[in-house]
C-alpha cells in the first residue's frame, strides 16, 4: 500500500492578486505614489516642521530653502506643514465620500436591478442627476446646504452615488435571470438573503474599480470646492484654498501653487492608475487581451 503524498497547500488568491497587479509597471507606480501620500498624511504631526497655522510675517512669501522646505504664504505660514495637513483632509474626504456613496448607489442599483416596480423611478432618478455637470451639481448642493466639511463629503456623495448606482443596476439585471439564483429561490430564500448573499460578491469587482475613480474624483471636486470658496472653513488648510490664496501672487511667489497643484496632479493620477490596473484585472475580457 503506497503513501499518499500530502496535499499541496491552496494558493493565497490574495497574494497572486497582487502579484499580478504589481506586474503592472504604471500601476505598481501609482500605487507606490498612493502609498507615500496616504504615509504622509497619516504622520503630518511628526513630520510638519510647523503647525500649519502658525503666523510669522517677517517671513512671509519666503522661497524654498532648508528653512522652509516649499516656502512660505503671504502670512509666513509653512506651505509643507500646511500640504501635509491639507493631504489628510483631502484623503479623508475621498475616503468617506466612497463609503458614503457606496451605501447610497449599491443600495438605489439593488433595489432598481432586483424589484421591477422601482426600476423605472430608480432609472430615471439616476438619469436625472447623471444628466448634470459634477462639479455643478456638487456646487448648488453645496451653496444650498452650506459650506462645511460634512457638506461637502454629503454633497460629493450625491453627486457620486448614480455613478454606482447603474453599474450595480445594470449588474443585478443580468445576475438575478441566472440559474442559481433561481435555485436559490426555489430553495425558499429570503429576498434580501439573495440579494446580499448571492447577487452583491458577484458584483463586488466593478464596484471595487469605480469606487477608485470616484475617490480620485472626490479629491478633486473637493480641491474644486475649495478653490471657489464653497469647501471648507478658509482657516483649514486644503489644497484648493492653498491654490486660491497663491493666484495673486502668480509671478511673485509661484510656489505657493505650484507644490499643492503638483500635490493634486499626483494623488489623482496615482488613484487613476491604479483604477485602470483594476479594471484591466478584473474584468475578464480586458484580462484576455494583456
Amino acid at each position: 500500500m503506497t503513501d499518499l503524498a500530502p496535499d499541496a497547500p491552496a494558493p493565497n488568491r490574495g497574494r497572486i492578486f497582487l502579484r499580478d497587479l504589481l506586474k503592472r509597471r504604471m500601476v505598481a507606480i501609482g500605487l507606490a505614489i498612493l502609498i507615500v501620500f496616504v504615509l504622509l498624511a497619516a504622520l503630518a504631526p511628526l513630520l510638519a516642521p510647523y503647525a500649519p497655522g502658525r503666523l510669522s510675517v517677517v517671513n512671509r512669501l519666503k522661497p524654498p530653502s532648508g528653512v522652509y522646505w516649499f516656502g512660505t504664504d503671504e502670512f509666513g505660514r509653512d506651505i509643507f506643514s500646511r500640504m501635509l495637513y491639507a493631504g489628510r483632509l483631502s484623503l479623508s474626504v475621498g475616503a468617506a465620500v466612497v463609503v458614503l456613496s457606496s451605501l447610497i448607489g449599491v443600495t438605489l442599483g439593488l433595489l432598481a436591478g432586483f424589484f421591477k416596480r422601482l426600476d423605472t423611478p430608480i432609472a430615471r432618478l439616476i438619469d436625472a442627476m447623471m444628466a448634470f455637470p459634477d462639479i455643478l451639481l456638487a456646487i448648488a448642493l453645496v451653496a444650498a446646504l452650506g459650506p462645511s466639511l460634512m457638506t461637502v463629503i454629503i454633497a460629493l456623495s450625491i453627486v457620486y452615488a448614480p455613478r454606482l448606482a447603474r453599474i450595480v443596476r445594470a449588474a443585478t439585471l443580468v445576475i438575478r435571470e441566472l440559474p442559481y439564483v433561481e435555485a436559490a429561490r426555489a430553495f425558499g430564500n429570503s429576498t434580501a438573503r439573495i440579494m446580499f448573499r448571492h447577487v452583491l460578491p458577484n458584483i463586488v469587482s466593478p464596484i471595487t474599480v469605480q469606487a477608485t475613480f470616484i475617490f480620485a474624483s472626490a479629491m478633486l471636486a473637493e480641491a474644486g470646492l475649495s478653490f471657489l470658496g464653497l469647501g471648507v472653513s478658509p482657516d483649514i488648510p486644503t489644497w484648493g484654498t492653498m491654490i486660491s490664496s497663491g493666484r495673486q501672487y502668480i509671478g511673485q511667489a509661484d510656489w505657493m501653487t505650484y507644490f499643492p497643484g503638483l500635490a493634486i496632479v499626483l494623488a489623482v493620477l496615482s488613484l487613476q492608475m491604479v483604477g485602470d490596473g483594476l479594471r484591466d484585472l478584473l474584468d475578464p475580457r480586458l484580462r484576455k487581451d494583456l
